[in-house]
């Protein structure tokens, strides 16, 4: 069983800078992506963005060279550095760890809330 926990989100003004971090327990195969989801309120919940053990990242199109994802495997901690927010930012972020092999698994956490004010 692996469990997921955030921290960084907060109360941030337009164009700042918030750094969000997810430390996992248990054990994270090399085969496992980890990433970042955000819901906003009456939306689905979106890609951010997302990296393997092998650094390889993947950002939505919204990102447009805002955000930068990174993982330490021997931690097992990502984390993502958030810079130039927009209130179109604001949602409840989510850690993920998803198996990119056969038997898939996938974990989220708890959340972490993160405002963005005009």
């Amino acid at each position: 069983q692996v469990q997921l926990v955030e921290s960084g989100g907060g109360l941030v003004q337009a164009g700042g800078s918030l750094r969000l971090s997810c430390a996992a327990s248990g054990a994270i195969f090399s085969t496992a992506a980890m990433g970042w989801y955000r819901q906003a309120p009456g939306k689905q919940r979106e890609l951010v963005a997302t990296i393997t053990s092998g650094k390889t990242t993947n950002y939505a199109d919204f990102v447009q060279g805002r955000f930068t994802i990174s993982r330490d495997n021997a931690k097992n901690t990502v984390n993502m550095q958030m810079n130039s927010l927009k209130p179109e930012d604001t949602a409840v972020y989510y850690c993920n760890v998803r198996s990119l092999v056969v038997p898939s698994y996938t974990y989220w956490g708890q959340g972490t809330q993160v405002t963005v004010s005009s």
